[in-house]
């Protein structure tokens, strides 16, 4: 989908429970069955389901390499095409963050912003390992992990190339 973008805190606010729902869930390649497994972009899918009901499209087999051998944006296209792009300084709660994991390489990982800067709370806590807590933040299925909650630290923020919202309604 292009055009509007998602602007009503409480649709963003239900794409972050979306995603808080499937937490825990173990990390299964071109899966998206919350609780039995997922990727990060059956993730992303599954949370559109919540959303939606329905998918835009369904996926064709994909390897871990993703597009890497011949260098094409084949996530960044799929996410123009269903997502609405929006500006990275513009971060809010629910976006769908598109990340390079390696320079040069293809950008093939997918989370959602699930916590924003809390610039005053974050540095009363810099010290404590809750502090992580009051920072940004983002949930993504990851290799080895599963569904997890992840501070949206300096290095992942070097890594994100795009941000999206969901539209605003599902044609």
């Amino acid at each position: 989908m292009t055009g509007q973008g998602s602007s009503d805190a409480g649709d963003n606010l239900q794409a972050v429970a979306e995603a808080r729902r499937w937490l825990g869930t173990p990390y299964l390649h071109q899966a998206s069955c919350r609780g039995a497994g997922c990727d990060c972009l059956g993730l992303i899918r599954g949370i559109w389901r919540g959303l939606f009901a329905a998918e835009p499209e369904t996926p064709p087999p994909y390897s871990m390499d993703w597009s890497e051998p011949q260098g094409e944006e084949r996530l960044w296209q799929a996410a123009l095409a269903h997502l609405v792009a929006k500006p990275l300084a513009q971060a809010a709660l629910g976006d769908v963050l598109l990340f390079r994991m390696r320079a040069g390489a293809v950008a093939k990982h997918l989370g959602v912003q699930s916590r924003l800067n809390a610039p005053g709370l974050a540095r009363a806590n810099s010290g404590s390992p809750s502090g992580a807590n009051f920072g940004p933040g983002f949930i993504h299925a990851y290799y080895g992990h599963g569904v997890v909650e992840s501070a949206l630290t300096a290095p992942w923020q070097r890594r994100l190339v795009a941000r999206f919202c969901f539209p605003e309604e599902h044609i």
